[in-house]
């Protein structure tokens, strides 16, 4: 069990050189809520195909807890893997984390199997996961370094970035009578909403949110300052929403500019 803590961890790295400019606990173990989706994404994008097509299993949305974040999907949809990405990666669904860990790996055990291999080849040592969309388990934790890692791989593809950066989200698929279902998905990345403006002089281009009881109000932010440096920037155990970003805008004001 991570032992509870009511104060904040928060990192700013320079993505260009790996230079940490700003470090509060940057290696305490965390839990990351839907952060842990960045790491999801990353093995989508890494083992799938984007064009294939996922067919929802009752288990991937019947085994979410009561109050989950989810995108929407029933048993029976049939959706492609991208369509899932921006379900994913925009709305934070857990259905949608389950529907491309089976896809990938056959369970959602399998997949959490791979996501510790491949947390490991990319130097996050400090983390284990159990999921693929971070609902609460005393064995799924992280550090914020770790994210950072994790995150910054992902970013290295383009198709990666044009989820997080992408604001709004229409699209529609088949449900299992084969009948069409029409979805708007918007991004929960308040900087992107317009919820919270954003840092001066600094350009935000996307990121993931997460957020339970347990983990607080995180954020994994990936921004670049006004001669275009791009920085990864990320504030765990936010005690709320504003207070996030708060801290968030704070850090890249005095630091990245």
């Amino acid at each position: 069990m991570i032992e509870e803590e009511k104060n904040q961890f928060a990192v700013l790295i320079d993505a260009d050189t790996g230079a940490v400019l700003y470090d509060k606990g940057m290696d305490e173990y965390r839990y990351p809520a839907s952060t842990t989706k960045i790491l999801t994404a990353y093995l989508a994008l890494k083992y799938g195909n984007l064009d294939d097509v996922l067919t929802v299993s009752s288990d991937a949305v019947n085994t979410l807890m009561s109050g989950s974040s989810i995108c929407g999907l029933k048993p029976g949809d049939q959706l492609t893997l991208d369509q899932a990405l921006y379900g994913l990666m925009l709305c934070s669904g857990n259905d949608a984390a389950n529907v491309i860990a089976e896809y990938i790996s056959g369970s959602t055990d399998k997949f959490a199997e791979l996501m510790n291999k491949e947390a490991q080849a990319l130097g996050a040592t400090q983390s284990h996961f159990v999921n693929p969309h971070g609902l609460p388990d005393d064995n799924h934790y992280t550090t914020a370094y770790d994210l950072y890692l994790i995150f910054n791989a992902a970013i290295k593809d383009d198709r990666f970035v044009n989820y997080i950066s992408t604001k709004k989200y229409t699209t529609s698929y088949t449900d299992a009578s084969g009948a069409q279902v029409d979805q708007v998905w918007v991004n929960t990345n308040g900087y992107l909403k317009g919820t919270y403006d954003m840092p001066e002089n600094v350009t935000v281009i996307g990121g993931k949110t997460g957020t339970t009881e347990a983990a607080g109000s995180c954020l994994v932010l990936y921004s670049e300052s006004q001669d275009k440096k791009p920085y990864i920037s990320i504030v765990l155990k936010g005690n709320s929403k504003k207070e996030l970003y708060t801290l968030m805008t704070e850090l890249l004001t005095n630091y990245s500019n």
